[in-house]
């Protein structure tokens, strides 16, 4: 039985069990085949003990396997097995060797015969008629020896429990007193490992200071014990100025309240500032006079820097959300105005004024689409086509658009290694943000400077980096030795629109484009920067695999030539937007194609089963009210089978858009009259040869 430490269990032999002990009465086994015997040898002996009869060897032998006999009195002639095999059988067991054996006999008084009799085992005989004196006297001698015998037994396991009981007493005493060390080596390993200390402070002390540490001070705050008591100002000295005036007024507020709870940045002996949790109570003496603060100094630097990660996760996220949601409504506005350029540059009789004016506008709305796709790459919103890209094939890419860029004060230097893997990304997305993160070095060093490429490959375990599922890797590395970016600016440089550059110099969302399409391609971006040393940019990129193409890469249609005609068709359009769709229905009309609108998808299904169902193609809007554009396309197919649908959108989740039949297209917002006509020339035209 298990009990608390300290305190000793002791089994004890109850005094109950010990009178049953001592009263349990001895056992006689007379056997005869003579029932006249057996009652007269067990009237003469019944005061003696327990006595059992038998009436032959056999039923001996029975009585014999349950329990145990003081002494057995056999007659030597019995029918089946006489006395002597019985004897010899009782003699031959391990259990019943040890019972004395009398033989009762009648005949046979002769030396021989006694031999026999005593050679199979009797101690004694006695001869019938039997004496009653005698027989009593005999009986008594065995009965009396059992009885000495079980009170032996009874003292030597009764002394044999007390042995063992003081034995696993002290057993249990030492593993107690040893699971009391371990438990303290534990406790002082713990506090050791941990970012804490435990500290005794004078309650009247002029500067704080500690009469006691528990805990690897050093590993905390740089600062030994002695070297803290040595230098009685260094607390004070070390807190972050922000900090002081407001740690300081809670420390002495403690002296009147009892406790104190408070956090600060405090100056380690690396340079390096750090977050400490300092809360301490008041210990009194018995007639409650203050004697001294016991606290707790706690590191919490990486506890509140991973709340900062969080944090800035969840606002990129939020701010992903609202950029997505505002470029999809900015995709609505330009698709309508370059749609409408495009009809009037096809329709209307312009002067060369007029023309400049018109391509001015035109220009203007595809600027603004480009920094719409900058927005949407910001927010992982992007249409990608990863597959496995040769860095050496990307390096030659990238240097020949950067020939006419850097200018003749910066070196570019590629540090590739030997035998590496191929990112699995969308290539010309990649090549976008390895130009976007060059330029931003070159910006970075108006005097000039190198910039550094490095690409490596890297294995990622689980837990290593954040944001990282376990696998290979490809990291691109770009560094610069510009003017730095300041640590408050880190966060902020990967928002929309923030720069640090001056105005009119940057849109800010080179890097946010970069951090979107890392995440997109399930990957990480990290940056470091020191002011005054340069900025490291790191783009890491899943490795594709060796069977790079059984990836999902998007399917490409069949190649028709943009310019081919096609025959007129009967197009059902819908769209929720009235301006895009007025628009998207003129250019379709100077293509030479009859339009139906509609205006949602429920209203184009019930045109469609009322009777417009021999229209030749479908275009319809993706994100709509009630029934998107893939559903819809759905529906549609449920009462025209096999009809060819183009979907236009301005703004959709990548896995809703997958999420749709696969001889259906995409077809992006806004779009020009060009790429409309190509998009229809490949779904309902004739491939090229």
């Amino acid at each position: 039985m298990n009990g608390p430490v300290g305190e000793i269990a002791v089994p004890r032999v109850t005094e109950e069990a010990a009178q049953n002990s001592e009263t349990e009465r001895a056992r006689i086994l007379l056997v005869d085949d003579d029932e006249r015997n057996l009652l007269a040898l067990a009237t003469v002996l019944e005061d003696l003990g327990e006595v059992v009869l038998a009436h032959s060897g056999e039923e001996a032998l029975r009585h014999l396997l349950r329990g145990e006999f003081a002494v057995i009195l056999l007659d030597v002639y019995m029918p089946g097995i006489d006395g002597y095999e019985t004897a010899q059988i009782i003699r031959s067991r391990e259990q019943t060797k040890g019972i004395p054996i009398v033989f009762l006999s009648a005949v046979n008084k002769e030396t021989e015969h006694l031999m026999r009799g005593y050679s199979m085992g009797a101690v004694d005989y006695v001869f019938k008629p039997v004496d009653p004196i005698v027989l009593r006297s005999k009986a008594t001698v065995f009965v009396d020896l059992f009885q000495k015998t079980k009170e032996v037994e009874r003292k030597a396991a009764h002394e044999q429990a007390l042995m063992d009981a003081t034995i696993r007493a002290n057993a249990e005493r030492l593993r107690a007193e040893q699971e009391l060390r371990r438990s303290e080596q534990r406790q002082a390993a713990i506090i050791q490992s941990l970012p804490m200390v435990l500290y005794l402070e004078p309650f009247d002390a002029r500067d704080r200071g500690p009469t006691y540490v528990s805990g690897d001070l050093h590993a905390i705050t740089g600062f030994t014990f002695e070297e803290v008591q040595g230098q009685p100002t260094i607390w004070n000295d070390r807190l972050h100025p922000e900090d002081r005036d407001g740690v300081i007024a809670a420390i002495e507020a403690r002296k009147s309240n009892g406790r104190s709870s408070v956090e600060y940045r405090w100056l380690c002996a690396d340079g390096s500032y750090r977050h400490f949790l300092d809360q301490a109570v008041l210990l009194k003496d018995n007639e409650g006079r203050p004697l001294e603060f016991a606290g707790t100094l706690t590191d919490i630097t990486d506890q509140r820097s991973l709340e900062s990660q969080l944090m800035q996760a969840q606002k990129m996220d939020a701010i992903g959300k609202l950029t997505g949601g505002i470029a999809h409504d900015f995709n609505n506005l330009l698709a309508a105005v370059i749609g409408g350029l495009g009809i009037l540059e096809k329709r209307a009789t312009l002067g060369n004024e007029e023309a400049k004016i018109l391509g001015m506008t035109r220009r203007a709305a595809e600027q603004g689409s480009e920094l719409v796709r900058r927005l949407l790459a910001f927010a992982r919103r992007q249409t990608l086509e990863p597959k496995p890209v040769s860095i050496a094939a990307l390096k030659e890419s990238v240097s020949d658009l950067l020939t006419h860029t850097l200018g003749g004060l910066v070196s570019i230097e590629w540090e590739i290694t030997k035998d590496i893997g191929n990112p699995f990304a969308d290539r010309a997305q990649l090549e976008l943000a390895l130009l976007n993160l060059i330029i931003n070095a070159r910006d970075a060093m108006p005097d000039g400077g190198t910039i550094t490429i490095a690409a490596d490959d890297r294995s990622v375990s689980s837990g290593e980096i954040a944001g990282l599922a376990p696998g290979n890797y490809v990291r691109l590395a770009v560094t610069d030795t510009g003017t730095g970016i300041a640590t408050e600016y880190l966060e902020k440089v990967l928002e929309p629109f923030f720069t640090t550059k001056d105005v009119g110099k940057g849109s800010g969302l080179g890097l946010p484009m970069v951090y979107g399409f890392a995440k997109q391609s399930n990957g990480a971006f990290r940056i470091e920067s020191r002011v005054g040393r340069g900025t490291t940019v790191e783009l890491w990129l899943p490795e594709a695999s060796e069977d790079g193409a059984s990836r999902d890469v998007p399917k490409k249609s069949e190649a028709v030539a943009v310019d081919s005609d096609v025959r007129p068709l009967k197009i059902l359009l819908v769209d929720d937007h009235p301006e895009v769709r007025t628009t998207t229905a003129a250019l379709l009309e100077d293509l030479g194609h009859t339009v139906f609108e509609a205006a949602n998808g429920g209203e184009a299904l019930t045109a469609l089963e009322d009777g417009a169902s021999e229209c030749d193609l479908l275009i319809s809007d993706y994100a709509m009210p009630h029934l998107s554009g893939t559903e819809f396309v759905r529906r549609a197919r449920q009462i025209s089978p096999e009809i060819p649908a183009l979907i236009i959108t301005g703004y959709a989740e990548s896995d809703a858009v997958r999420d749709r039949p696969e001889d259906v297209e995409i077809l992006l917002k806004p779009f020009t009259p060009k790429a409309l006509k190509g998009a229809i020339a490949r779904i309902c035209g004739e491939p090229a040869a």
